[in-house]
């Protein structure tokens, strides 16, 4: 099971970083997120999401990739299998470019958006769904980053470990598997 976790900063850019860093550490198999979101809120209270995945880029390149498939097999009972190829792989695009437009994956938006409305203007957070982590080298990592925890899926005792290591404090040594 996956665990939320939002964690507020006081500028716009911080979470940014963050999310570069927890990138690292994805990079390091040392966590796996399943989804992560920027919530960014301007100076006159406008809240902009910035989605880690693209679902959009992803729908057309697999529509893409089996359009222009079942374009070329189409293709071939016709003896034209180049314009199937290219006929299928057109419309297998569009569909799956769509279809990733209109797909919500991970967190729920209506959710990110209206928690990102609460926030202070000129400020942002990160949400991250979490799968797996390596909780001491993560803590360490994300230690002295200045972030309040808003919200969050972990136990108590996780949660406090969690903002003691961002507010810089050190927190007692984790139990494994766990933040």
């Amino acid at each position: 099971m996956s665990d939320l976790i939002v964690v507020g900063f006081d500028s716009t850019d911080e979470a940014d970083k963050v999310l570069l860093k927890l990138g690292t550490l994805k990079k390091e198999y040392l966590i796996d997120l399943e989804d992560a979101v920027v919530v960014v809120r301007d100076e006159t209270g406008k809240v902009h999401l910035k989605q880690s995945m693209n679902l959009t880029a992803i729908g057309a390149t697999s529509g893409l990739l089996s359009g222009s498939l079942w374009g070329g097999l189409v293709g071939l009972l016709f003896l034209n299998p180049l314009a199937g190829f290219a006929i299928g792989g057109a419309i297998g695009a569009g569909t799956g470019a769509l279809s990733g437009s209109l797909a919500d994956y991970g967190i729920d938006d209506d959710f990110i958006k209206s928690l990102g409305e609460t926030i202070p203007n000129n400020s942002s957070a990160l949400f991250i769904l979490v799968r797996k982590v390596q909780p001491e080298k993560v803590l360490a990592e994300l230690t002295g980053l200045r972030g309040k925890v808003l919200k969050t899926s972990l136990s108590p005792e996780q949660e406090a470990k969690l903002q003691a290591a961002l507010s810089g404090a050190q927190p007692d040594s984790p139990t494994p598997g766990t933040f």
